[in-house]
């Protein structure tokens, strides 16, 4: 999974360069899901203010919950814990989250 790849974009045609450059100074994420049904997704830098992170945290729930599968029952966000990259992890409570929105 590791290899370049058209289907995830590592791997774009010289047409489409532009393009491919405008998203990412943009600052697009694309997000997958492992194994084990976990998402792992960045939603910005220690430096950012809170309210920049905030709004990317509300972003990707959004984003998230919009692309449920129709066929999915029960409850779709389980836990939600957000970490910097060697932290230590806070748990987020995802019904309060959800509610948000």
């Amino acid at each position: 999974g590791l290899m370049p790849n058209p289907r995830v974009g590592t791997v774009v045609q010289p047409e489409d360069l532009g393009r491919v450059i405008g998203e990412a100074k943009q600052g697009r994420v694309e997000f997958r899901v492992d194994r084990g049904a976990n998402l792992h997704v960045p939603i910005g830098r220690v430096s950012f203010d809170v309210e920049k992170l905030e709004g990317n945290f509300m972003a990707l729930l959004s984003e998230v919950t919009k692309s449920r599968p129709a066929a999915s029952r029960g409850q779709f966000v389980r836990k939600i814990t957000l970490t910097s990259t060697m932290g230590p992890g806070i748990r987020v409570d995802a019904n309060q989250a959800e509610e948000l929105l």
